[in-house]
């Protein structure tokens, strides 16, 4: 008797892979708050670059270059200094992708001005989508388009780089950025003794003629490959601001030695570097000894988009996890049809649709804030709340969408493990938790009347939402006390919650309402899917989050 043949390999009960796909298209609360923030118009162009970012070439870019990690190259073959840094084709495969899409300069004008309208907006559902593929190379791109906040403070120099700025191409050449059709920039600020605190930087600028020679250390310096970046240095009138490019006028390598790329946890595409100046070349931007002032609008955008990254990081973790969810088979049933995965996945999805209504929210009045004194406030007071709650919920979030995968969301196989890895980085970029929430109470306390009118407008814009009346009335009242600086977590987290559930009661009201009754009037559980949604409200949450 002949036994059957025993196929080991036959693949069944696994989940297609998440791709060719339309990435804008397919998520309905990411186009209704596009639409809601007034970025309707740009439904075409943002379909188009959906599908684009949600094909599977763009997919396997994005695992090739976290495989290929950059090297530093600080010599050629004949032993001249060169301080380059070397990435796999597919790292500039996707800076080439973003930087056609004016991902990193099209909230400017042609001279450097906000481009008005609802540049703001459109620009940030494209970082949103792209940071589902691969969030490592957005860091330059993010840097770049927020350097010319900073450049505006010098007129000649932003004058004579925003048109290489303002193309819409990628160079990746080791040569002066004068000559290349379009340029990268990024930042030094922190050093080993400062972090967060950079006026304790020891950097020194002294004049050289009309320029200065720069010379210190900077433990980070992101994305060391860029063509120019903006430096902080002291000077004798203070910590000062410097535009320094990789090459000095004269068309030799400007003395920036490169000493080690850091070893990351995470976005691991992208370099980040420490590095010495040896006298290096570097122009004076905005006033000598005002450089916390000329780069705070900088850091403003920058902040922007780590919040926007952590919402698309979200947005793909609730995608993949639902993919898989829709194709295994569990106990005789789809997992997605599991009441204990339905009400995980449901919970997931609800805080992925108030976040990225927030941030659209947060986008719009970036927008609006150079014509409406209101909408600036908003943009002063709720940046950081905003960078606090949405980047220190991905790591959480991110753990759930892998649990729901099981094994398969464990793997470096899959994406989940990079977006787990990938996470964590930008609630600590540009400020961790505790310096969010000291720059909310120093926004209160030198704005206390504009905050006070953001305030009173969320509580307008939650009217009759569950809780919503008693977080309002918790928020004043910790920001009031004496002792403030000891509760601003719970505050910042709360004024965070009160703005998401603003926002998304302008795209979707009958979810802002789940969303303040499972947040604002009650403590939210530690855990996914611990709240009691009905299966009505579940089933449509999960068919708007992935049709």
């Amino acid at each position: 008797m002949t036994q059957a043949p025993f196929a080991t390999h036959d693949v069944f009960n696994q989940s297609p892979p998440f791709e060719n796909v339309d990435l804008f298209t397919v998520d309905a609360p990411l186009a209704a708050a596009v639409a809601a923030n007034g970025g309707a118009a740009a439904t075409a162009e943002l379909s188009d670059f959906g599908k684009h970012w949600g094909s599977a070439a763009m997919a396997e870019r994005g695992r090739v270059a976290n495989e290929n990690t950059p090297k530093l190259r600080l010599f050629d073959a004949r032993g001249n200094r060169r301080d380059e840094v070397e990435f796999h084709p597919a790292y500039h495969e996707l800076m080439a992708h973003s930087a056609h899409a004016g991902v990193h300069n099209s909230t400017w004008s042609a001279d450097g001005k906000p481009a008005g309208g609802a540049a703001e907006v459109v620009r940030a559902a494209k970082f949103y989508i792209a940071s589902q593929v691969e969030t490592g190379h957005l860091c330059p791109i993010t840097m770049t388009r927020a350097s010319v906040a900073a450049l505006a403070s010098q007129p000649d120099i932003l004058a004579k780089t925003m048109p290489v700025i303002g193309t819409r191409a990628y160079d990746p050449t080791f040569a002066p950025w004068w000559t290349k059709r379009g340029m990268t920039l990024g930042m030094g600020m922190t050093e080993k003794q400062g972090g967060t605190d950079v006026r304790a930087n020891m950097t020194r600028a002294e004049r050289d003629g009309g320029a200065w020679r720069v010379t210190g250390h900077k433990w980070f310096m992101s994305a060391p490959m860029c063509d120019a970046f903006l430096v902080l240095a002291q000077t004798m009138d203070g910590l000062s601001c410097f535009f320094m490019p990789r090459f000095a006028p004269d068309g030799t390598v400007n003395a920036i030695h490169f000493q080690r790329l850091k070893d990351k946890l995470g976005n691991r595409s992208n370099a980040s570097s420490e590095v010495e100046f040896h006298g290096a070349h570097a122009e004076l931007i905005g006033e000598e000894g005002k450089g916390i002032r000329t780069i705070i609008q900088m850091v403003q955008l920058t902040r922007q988009d780590c919040a926007i990254a952590s919402a698309g990081l979200m947005r793909s973790g609730l995608a993949h996890a639902l993919n898989h969810a829709r194709h295994r088979s569990v106990f005789q049933k789809h997992l997605a049809d599991q009441p204990l995965m339905q009400a995980v996945l449901s919970d997931m999805a609800l805080h992925v649709e108030a976040s990225i209504a927030l941030v659209m929210r947060l986008c719009r009045a970036f927008d609006r804030a150079p014509a409406d004194a209101g909408e600036a406030a908003y943009m002063r007071l709720l940046t950081p709340a905003i960078k606090y709650w949405t980047c220190k919920s991905a790591p959480g979030f991110l753990y759930e969408a892998m649990e729901c995968l099981g094994g398969n969301g464990y793997v470096e196989e899959g994406i989940l493990a990079r977006h787990y890895r990938e996470s964590p980085v930008n609630a600590i970029w540009e400020g961790s938790g505790n310096v969010m929430c000291l720059d909310v109470l120093r926004a209160l306390g030198r704005e206390a009347d504009a905050a006070l009118a953001v305030l009173r407008a969320l509580a307008d814009e939650t009217g009759g939402l569950p809780g919503a009346a008693e977080a309002v009335a918790s928020i004043g009242q910790s920001f009031r006390r004496p002792d403030s600086e000891r509760v601003a977590r719970l505050a910042v987290e709360q004024l965070a919650l009160l703005a998401a559930t603003a926002a998304l009661n302008q795209v979707s009201p009958k979810n802002a309402e789940l969303f303040a009754a499972t947040r604002l009037a009650e403590r939210h559980a530690g855990m996914y899917g611990a709240v009691d949604l009905s299966d009505a409200d579940q089933r449509a949450l999960l068919a708007r989050a992935l049709p």
